[in-house]
């Protein structure tokens, strides 16, 4: 177990030098589970993964009566290269982001590429809201009508939805010794992070990718994100930069012209 933790850390550091690790009003009624995993859509079958679902909670925090209710979440799952449970063979887990989870499992082969080097379980958790894992009966206008329905899509939310079914999955599969590892990018970067510090007892490291973890207000500065762009195009050619720069007073000069904001709009093939 020692020796897995050992590797499974060394994995984190090796990405060191471009990533980024850190250890209401009342909402309609709906019977929990409108729709049954078996009558759901299902993810198109490859080699890559399995399509499962997952009875989740859709609050996590507080105790009114629609608290209660449940969603049905989608995860997907790769386990040829999991040494099994009487192993301890590790779970990476990808924290998903805002959108299909299919789309990041298709698009994250890091993961893929080390699995068999640590006999792990390949999980992707589709994040609440997105996907197939939309509360209220699977019904997204519903879903996204107003605040009482759409407060439940926050970020705290999705972490609590990630440890209860990595708990619940660990138990399943009879592996409660099996080390969690988390990875994300961008905003699922972000949860990765949040995630190894706000549930440490669930995962021991997470590997965030171009990952925003401090970019908020009164913390990060409103420019960091242009200041880096602007060190990409400089770093590559000087006069590139001196071009890009000088492009914005030139866009500005002529949207204030008679008829410039037409000819920008025809320029760029932009809509209106």
């Amino acid at each position: 177990m020692k020796t897995m933790a050992t590797r499974l850390i060394f994995l984190c550091f090796s990405l060191f030098s471009s990533t980024t690790i850190s250890f209401a009003k009342a909402t309609p009624k709906f019977p929990s589970s409108i729709l049954r995993p078996e009558k759901l859509s299902l993810s198109t079958e490859n080699e890559l993964y399995r399509a499962k679902y997952f009875t989740q909670t859709l609050d996590h925090f507080n105790y009114h009566p629609e608290s209660y209710e449940t969603f049905q979440q989608r995860y997907l799952i790769n386990d040829t290269s999991w040494g099994g449970a009487e192993k301890n063979a590790p779970i990476f887990v990808y924290t998903g982001n805002e959108g299909d989870i299919e789309w990041f499992a298709q698009n994250t082969g890091f993961v893929y590429e080390n699995a068999p080097r640590f006999e792990a379980l390949i999980v992707f958790v589709e994040h609440r809201f997105y996907g197939e894992s939309i509360p209220f009966g699977g019904d997204k206008k519903v879903a996204y009508k107003n605040s009482s329905t759409l407060g439940y899509l926050s970020s705290t939310q999705a972490l609590a939805d990630y440890a209860t079914l990595i708990i619940d999955l660990k138990k399943n599969l009879s592996a409660p010794d099996s080390p969690v590892v988390v990875f994300g990018g961008s905003y699922g970067g972000m949860l990765a992070a949040w995630f190894r510090l706000k549930y440490p007892h669930v995962t021991i490291g997470a590997l965030a990718s171009s990952s925003p973890i401090l970019n908020f207000e009164s913390i990060t500065s409103p420019y960091s994100f242009n200041n880096i762009i602007t060190q990409d195009f400089r770093s590559e050619s000087e006069n590139c930069y001196k071009v890009i720069k000088g492009s914005w007073q030139q866009i500005e000069d002529t949207a204030n012209q008679p008829g410039g904001l037409d000819l920008l709009r025809k320029s760029f093939r932009i809509c209106k």
